[in-house]
Parts: C-alpha cells; structure tokens; sequence
C-alpha cells in the first residue's frame, strides 16, 4: 500500500526548495562579500573627501 502523504506539506516543501535555489543563484549574481562591501564603502568616502579638499572657494 502506498504511503499517505500531506499534499499541503509537499507542496510548501518543493516551494520552499526553489526559493531557496533562487535565492543562491541571486547572491552569487548580485552579492558581494562583507569585505568587499566595506573596500567599496571606504573607497567611496575616501573619494568624497579628495573631492572636497579640491574644491575652490
């Protein structure tokens, strides 16, 4: 005899997998490493300073 299974269960479990394939497929197009965030975030300051000290008065 076949084993009983919770429809309701399945389906919510098979969702779960293919949101979870989309979410790793998106932080490997889209995500960058914690160190690599703070290098571009000092970078960024870094270049706003430089441009203040060249300003004219």
């Amino acid at each position: 005899m076949a084993k009983v299974v919770n429809l309701n269960k399945a389906r919510k479990a098979r969702d779960r997998v293919k949101k979870r394939a989309q979410a790793d497929e998106n932080a490997v197009k889209f995500g960058l490493t914690k160190a690599e965030k703070n290098l571009n975030k000092t970078r960024a300051e870094k270049s706003a300073r430089d441009l203040d000290g060249h300003e004219t008065q």
